[in-house]
């Protein structure tokens, strides 16, 4: 794999000085608005009430940051203000409201949002969801590879980071059925690591994948059978990879971390397991910020200092080379693209 300028620039921004991503998301919107709605006896959560809670979250969170992910509808417009802009900055694209068929999920993008658009804003990054069962409907599947390629094709025009997210769910025809954005509870780790190895593919264009784990969090145990799974999920992704919570708990989301880091992972860009403890307070604002300060600081500073003893340096993957991920000014294809942006 070779970096073009903005790609090499945009991930070194969502990184720390030795390769590691250390990064917090802030774009989740069911698990927030749901939770809010729900303490308030309203329908719908108040747009104030959200946009607040990721405020805050930027807030605290990012001192021991090193990226973070913010969504257009309610981050970006309340927390742009209080965003460091020593940090890396990840807009995520997709929209939080998928199509639920018969035969499978399909992805779509936030309207009015795009790839062009976020690298307009000043962005380091592009993120993108797309669920994503390997023996869903034909047509689903073909649906949700045409996205993520179109988006992969935008990045790569665009010279942005493409990081790319994937979550497995459940199909009509599986016990745990649930449409929340958390980990698939029976989940077979052959759907995860089928689905990975789909969009490893070069014509997807993915600088970076952001990976649940292969199993379910609560049997990451240390052992050596679950390592050889963590182990094929590092060679199959065959680039830079950094590990979702999808709602893990603290101690169970740092020993997937273990298992990750073992397996060549990078770092990680998670959100619950950092945060919702003291989301929980809602809505008791003083606690929330006195539990993000003090619990979720902590432990987002505990596996950071895990991230750096153990993670993988992301520019030394054996992807780049023996150079790692450096930037030819000579190559042609550069000044070839740049020429006609």
């Amino acid at each position: 794999m070779q970096l073009t300028p903005g790609k090499l620039w945009g991930m070194r921004r969502m990184s720390d000085a030795n390769g590691r991503f250390k990064m917090t998301a802030v774009d989740q919107r069911p698990p927030i608005k749901n939770t809010i709605a729900s303490a308030l006896g309203t329908e719908v959560a108040p747009w104030e009430e959200v946009a607040r809670f990721k405020s805050l979250l930027v807030e605290t969170l990012q001192p021991q940051s090193t990226a973070m992910l913010l969504d257009p509808h309610y981050a970006i417009p309340r927390s742009i203000n209080v965003m460091n802009p020593t940090k890396g900055l990840i807009v995520t694209l997709e929209d939080s409201l998928f199509n639920e068929t018969t035969d499978g999920r399909l992805s779509s993008n936030i309207d009015e949002w795009s790839v062009s658009k976020i690298k307009r804003m000043g962005a380091d990054a592009v993120k993108v969801l797309a669920w994503y069962r390997p023996d869903a409907g034909a047509k689903v599947l073909q649906a949700q590879q045409d996205y993520v390629k179109k988006i992969g094709e935008e990045c790569a025009r665009f010279d942005i980071p493409f990081l790319f997210e994937l979550l497995v769910y459940p199909l009509a025809s599986d016990a745990h059925q649930t449409q929340e954005y958390i980990e698939m509870q029976g989940k077979k780790a052959d759907d995860v690591l089928a689905s990975v190895a789909e969009f490893a593919k070069p014509e997807y264009g993915v600088d970076v994948f952001k990976l649940e784990s292969p199993v379910n969090a609560a049997d990451a145990d240390g052992s050596s059978e679950i390592q050889n799974v963590f182990d094929e999920l590092g060679r199959i992704a065959g680039r830079p990879w950094v590990m979702l919570s999808a709602g893990a708990g603290k101690a169970e989301f740092r020993n997937v971390l273990k298992h990750a880091f073992k397996a060549g992972a990078s770092g990680f860009l998670a959100g619950r397991a950092i945060w919702l403890d003291a989301f929980n307070a809602y809505p008791d604002w003083d606690q929330i910020r006195t539990d993000l300060d003090g619990e979720s600081s902590d432990y987002l500073s505990d596996i950071s200092a895990l991230a750096n003893r153990e993670a993988h340096d992301w520019s030394k993957h054996a992807c780049y080379g023996e150079q790692g991920a450096v930037f030819s000014p000579a190559d042609a294809s550069f000044r070839h693209d740049y020429d006609e942006l």
